[in-house]
């Protein structure tokens, strides 16, 4: 260091950059470490230097304009009794930084409501999920008051809207059994499956944040959805039976014939006479029907896809519809192009039938239930259906082509249109109900 002089405001004011030098250093003669560098274009700002370590250590104090001599004094002083310490002043504001930027983002996080939170899980899961799984969680979630395509009134707010204004922190066992109690009594199908999707959704928030995530641990309660609530309070579900009995075909033909749009005619047709499920069948493209090998290519929920037969009548069906796009059983109207909701004309086939309620999964349990009339072994209906090989010998000792599923698969048809009165003559577009 070179010579020292007691800093004052007139001294420190004079000093000046030395000739041909970048910047000059001058060093306060009262307090150890303390300098002020002056560039050549004139700045000035406070600095301190000392050893630490062994090695020359310099921190820039501050500007001459925001800092008086007393300050940086005591500054400089301050930094001096850390080094004499062997703390290096740089990684302990480094340390203050990051408690503060930490504290921060706390807050932040603490901030978060169910909304913002349940948006970024959408975002984050949507690609591993049906169209009917992202239709669901947006419904579930949604705060209604918009106008209805077809009726003359707002929507409802979705049984989680409740939740979604509150903060992350507010939701516990306590406020999810509020708000699930109001909600059984007013709609308890929606209500537990909100309770099934807030459960998934807080099990996520709760999960270690992969890459993009933020990270949402620890901020609801992790008991928010323990099973006793949905044991104390949800109603307890037991298993579905509605199906088509044997003399109940006639009725439920006879009505569905009827109806004046044929693609919702042939898909409720289609899905008795499948047993497909009732999406898989929606989402059945030209690209999946094969009429010359007599076959149709299921995208299955379980085994990704499946090939089954296309049987006579089911093929008569499908070759009158209108090609209006790539799908099967289209819509003209449909934002989406294909048939979204054929469960308003079934319920008027079941009503001006006198038939008791029967849901679209129905039809799928009623194709299982009538094919023991036909004594066809439980594994072809099972493959045709679908449903996972519950037996050892299924799973590794039964491997049937096609053509033995058609021959089966064909009687089941011809005997559910026997028992429904309709005679159909293979090979003509033509079928008539038997008096």
């Amino acid at each position: 260091m070179g010579k020292r002089k007691n800093f004052t405001a007139q001294q420190v004011a004079s000093f000046m950059c030395e000739t041909g030098k970048q910047q000059s250093i001058h060093w306060d003669g009262k307090t150890p470490g303390l300098g002020l560098r002056v560039t050549a274009a004139g700045a000035k700002s406070y600095i301190f230097e000392t050893r630490l370590h062994g090695k020359t250590l310099r921190l820039t104090i501050g500007d001459l304009r925001t800092w008086t001599i007393g300050r940086a004094q005591a500054e400089a002083t301050r930094l001096k009794t850390l080094t004499d310490q062997g703390i290096d002043p740089r990684q302990q504001a480094a340390e203050q930084r990051a408690r503060v930027e930490t504290a921060r983002n706390e807050a932040i996080r603490r901030d978060v409501t169910v909304a913002e939170a349940w948006d970024t899980y959408i975002k984050a899961r949507r690609h591993n999920w049906s169209a009917r799984h992202l239709a669901d969680h947006n419904a579930i979630a949604s705060a209604g008051g918009n106008k209805r395509k077809r009726a003359d009134c707002l929507t409802e707010p979705g049984a989680l809207a409740a939740l979604m204004p509150l903060k992350l922190t507010d939701i516990d066992a306590d406020s999810v059994k509020v708000w699930l109690r109001a909600e059984v009594t007013k709609r308890p199908t929606q209500a537990a499956l909100a309770y099934r999707l807030l459960r998934a959704f807080l099990n996520w928030c709760n999960e270690t944040p992969e890459k993009d995530k933020p990270d949402y641990r620890g901020i609801a309660a992790a008991d928010a959805c323990q099973a006793r609530i949905a044991r104390d309070i949800l109603l307890k579900k037991s298993a579905k039976a509605d199906c088509l009995q044997r003399e109940q075909l006639p009725a439920w033909f006879s009505g569905v014939r009827q109806l004046g749009n044929p693609v919702i005619s042939a898909y409720l047709q289609g899905l008795l006479l499948t047993g497909a499920r009732r999406e898989d069948l929606a989402g059945l493209t030209w690209a999946d029907v094969d009429f010359q090998w007599r076959s149709l290519t299921i995208r299955d929920k379980v085994e990704e896809e499946r090939v089954i037969p296309l049987t006579p009548y089911v093929a008569s069906l499908l070759s009158t519809l209108p090609r209006r796009n790539q799908w099967v059983f289209s819509s003209p109207t449909a934002a989406s192009g294909r048939l979204m909701e054929p469960r308003l004309a079934h319920q008027r086939v079941l009503t001006a039938g006198g038939l008791p309620a029967l849901t679209l999964h129905g039809l799928r349990r009623s194709f299982g239930t009538l094919s023991e009339w036909c004594e066809v072994p439980t594994g072809v209906v099972a493959q045709i259906m679908g449903h996972k090989p519950s037996a050892t010998a299924e799973k590794h000792y039964r491997v049937r082509p096609l053509d033995l599923l058609r021959s089966w698969h064909v009687k089941i048809e011809a005997w559910i249109l026997e028992q429904a009165g309709v005679e159909y003559v293979q090979g003509r577009e033509e079928l008539r109900l038997v008096s």
